[in-house]
């Protein structure tokens, strides 16, 4: 239903497709930052506040089930872009995006088959009404519909060459596709016939909502939004306050809209657009989508995996994304679980368990940190700078908690340290900088006039550096020579690693790789596969190579790059530094934050057992149970008010798979979810299961059985903060009694059972609650009543 990146920024993010002959190697990467993915998001549709669906770059799709709690990862079957995906319920759903791409499913995603659209062009935005009838629009005009969920897509004629970028039917027959130099076109015939409407702008329409076959908002190039209020016979201008360009819009009514675009922009109305305000984000990512299921309940998705979610309209929203997305260009590892990336604007970022968390550390600069290096888990170096004449050298020995400034030159790329004392840096113009002690004082070493883009140390004698038109330098004595050594190429060198004074690679320039098994005095040029840039490599041995380079690509060797092999990573982000600490275990970093594991899958999460999800009625001890996860150590159990876990009430570490809480827990409504840890670090999350605790209960003061049914006013009321609710049962009964809140979300289940005829009571515990108006609700086979109470705090 709705839309996403928009034409004129799509064509510059179209990725390259890989369509290679050589073999591909199926390793499991693994994404630790950002979470719960880094590729740019570009569609969203949720069907209900708790279940949803986005999909984005690499054939992304995510999938949630509790509002984005947590975010798992499906299998779409593509790497090529996802651009947009519709829902028409929680098991039915279509992504449309590159190359005429139709994904379907209709189990939730737990498979995603590939349907024939008959077509090459991108298809930009689809919408379905019901399980069949569904219409997606993409370039040259294209419109395709199916009456039968995509088993047949039948072409139809638009009247138009314009790229169309967003559709939105309300029904079956009344659809509106927009696109281009202001295009509208409109049917009410499911797509018989399209007919232009006049926009009154020539301005790119990027997306369209209707909410009825009559109400209905279009948003694009320069925060523009026109409005119909009659099916689009005309078409108002409305003022937007912004001019960034504005993706999509999503209307949960006539009245209620959201549209978001450029530099993380929220515009939210509540008067059908007579009025558009502004609302803080908190972050100035472009945000591609938004789908809200209510007036209140909305997620917005964008820029590397932005995820914003918001429970009350707007008014705050809330990142359910997490980690850095600044570009990681170096990652230096010491042993699985130990290592640190370094970026742009001075980011550190370093981990201790292999990955599952990743801190961020403070480096006191925001110029660029190009190179990292650590020789163990306490002493490392990090080597940046900006603009080519500027550089930095940061220095720390307690594991990164401190780095300090240790000296400036030109701007530096590349650091090798063999020891915590013994290090080369390089950089501009040929710079070349040796330390004997740990960077108290550093050297100026001679060899070149080009730049100088990485550096490879295996003892303190033996490197090499490699730049700019394929400069390669050796030096077997530290430094004190550095020797031009002829490879037979001219393409320039971005990465070098040895693991000898003998074994090495160097890589570069439309996939350039050069491999040496003398020291250099012969590098020989090996088929890498691609034309693409390389520019990362890690040896941890003779055999076992990785390398990394531009739109997401990793390739191994395991013979010592007679054969190059690619991998299949999830991204097409730009990946800038590798590290292996031996031939399985390695992580990977680039572009937009991105990091990637590979050797250590995560813990997996545990599957709880007690007390039930949605169980009502519990007393205020409560025995938590799950089941053990292989290799874990002991477990995390939170403990929450919330779905979200934003207001904490137990968070606890035990090393069994049990606990047994009481003591803090009073009548009301609580989540809970565990993860397994061992030495590696956390794991996943456990899904999140509800519960509620009524330590009272329910109480049959009367032994008079009633002669009718009856739900009384609850006493006292107003209430502070208990009441007592009373209700009469003539005859056995089946009873559900509820609460809701003023907009009509249900906060409490109280009773929901079957009960004997008799005269009840039951205390209602308002504790958890802000004052307001509350509403309870009986119901049964043969009554109905609802009352309203006061919470007055």
């Amino acid at each position: 239903m709705k839309r996403s990146l928009k034409f004129s920024t799509r064509l510059t993010m179209i990725i390259f497709v890989w369509l290679m002959s050589f073999n591909t190697l199926t390793a499991q990467w693994v994404w630790q930052n950002p979470l719960p993915q880094g590729n740019t998001l570009l569609g969203v549709s949720f069907t209900d506040a708790n279940t949803g669906t986005v999909v984005g770059n690499s054939g992304t799709i995510l999938r949630t089930t509790n509002g984005g709690v947590n975010w798992n990862t499906q299998s779409s079957g593509t790497t090529l872009p996802l651009y947009v995906v519709s829902f028409s319920d929680a098991n039915n759903g279509t992504a449309v995006g590159y190359t005429g791409t139709i994904l379907r499913t209709t189990n939730g995603g737990v498979n995603w088959n590939l349907q024939s659209s008959g077509t090459t062009v991108i298809l930009f935005c689809v919408s379905f009404t019901d399980t069949n009838n569904g219409t997606a629009v993409g370039a040259t005009g294209t419109i395709l519909h199916t009456t039968n969920g995509g088993v047949n897509w039948n072409l139809q004629s638009s009247g138009t060459t314009y790229n169309l970028i967003g559709v939105s039917f309300t029904d079956a027959n009344n659809g509106t596709a927009v696109g281009a130099t202001g295009t509208i076109l409109r049917t009410t015939n499911g797509g018989v016939n399209w007919n232009l409407q006049s926009s009154g702008t020539t301005n790119l329409l990027e997306g369209v909502f209707f909410t009825d076959p009559n109400n209905g908002t279009a948003v694009g190039l320069g925060g523009t939004i026109l409005r119909t209020t009659n099916g689009g016979v005309n078409w108002n201008s409305q003022t937007s306050g912004t001019t960034n360009l504005l993706y999509t819009v999503s209307f949960t009514d006539a009245n209620n809209g959201t549209a978001v675009g450029l530099n993380g922009t929220i515009l939210r109305t509540t008067n059908g657009g007579v009025n558009w305000n502004l609302q803080s984000s908190g972050t100035t990512n472009y945000l591609h989508s938004v789908s809200f299921t209510d007036a209140n309940t909305g997620t917005a998705v964008g820029l590397s995996g932005t995820t914003l979610r918001t429970t009350n309209g707007g008014v705050n929203w809330n990142l359910q994304s997490s980690g850095t997305i600044l570009a990681l260009n170096s990652v230096s590892f010491t042993n699985a679980t130990t290592g640190t990336a370094v970026g742009s604007n001075g980011t550190i970022v370093r981990t201790t368990n292999g990955g599952v968390n990743w801190n961020l550390q403070s480096s006191g600069t925001t110029l660029a940190l190009t190179g990292v290096s650590f020789t163990d888990a306490n002493n490392g170096t990090a080597v940046g700078g900006t603009g080519g004449v500027s550089g930095t050298i940061l220095r720390t020995t307690n594991g990164g908690m401190n780095w300090n400034l240790q000296s400036t030159a030109n701007y530096l790329y590349g650091v090798s340290f063999t020891d915590a004392n013994n290090g080369t840096a390089v950089g501009a113009y040929g710079t070349i900088l040796r330390t004997t002690n740990g960077g108290v004082n550093w050297s100026l070493q001679s060899g070149t006039t080009n730049y100088l883009l990485a550096v490879s140390f295996t003892n303190a004698n033996n490197g090499t550096a490699v730049g700019l038109s394929g400069t390669i330098l050796r030096t077997t004595n530290g430094g004190v020579n550095w020797n031009l050594q002829t490879n037979g190429t001219t393409s320039d060198l971005y990465g070098v690693s040895f693991t000898d004074a003998n074994n090495g690679t160097a890589v570069g320039f439309t996939g350039t790789i050069l491999r040496t098994t003398n020291g250099g005095v012969n590098w020989n040029l090996q088929s890498s596969g691609t034309t693409d840039n390389l520019t990362g490599v890690s040896f941890t041995d003779s055999n076992n190579e990785t390398v990394v380079g531009v739109n997401g690509i990793i390739l191994r060797t395991t013979n010592g790059g007679v054969n190059w092999n690619l991998q299949i990573c999830g991204t097409t982000s730009q990946l800038y530094g590798v590290s292996f600490t031996d031939a399985n275990n390695g992580t990977v970093v680039g572009g937009g934050g991105t990091i990637l594991r590979t050797g250590i899958p995560p813990l997996p999460a545990p599957i709880l057992i007690s007390p039930s999800n949605g169980a009502i009625n519990l007393p205020s001890t409560i025995s938590f149970d799950w089941n053990s996860v292989p290799t874990a150590t002991s477990y995390r159990i939170r403990v929450a008010n919330d779905s979200l876990f934003t207001s904490i009430v137990k968070d606890s570490t035990v090393s069994v798979d049990s606990i047994i809480l009481s003591g803090f827990l009073a009548n009301g409504l609580y989540y809970w979810k565990v993860a397994a840890i061992n030495a590696v670090g956390t794991g996943l999350y456990s899904t999140v299961w509800h519960f509620q605790i009524n330590s009272i209960g329910i109480n049959n003061y009367s032994s008079i059985i009633p002669k009718e049914f009856k739900l009384y006013e609850n006493f006292p009321n107003p209430f502070n903060p208990t009441t007592k609710i009373r209700f009469d049962l003539p005859k056995n009964s089946s009873v559900k009694i509820l609460v809701y809140d003023m907009i009509g979300r249900e906060i409490q289940q109280l009773v929901n059972k079957e009960l004997k005829a008799g005269a009840y009571e039951y205390e209602f515990n308002g504790s958890y609650y802000a004052s307001g108006i509350y509403f309870y609700r009986m119901q049964s086979a043969e009554y109905l009543s609802v009352k309203k109470m006061v919470l007055i705090k």
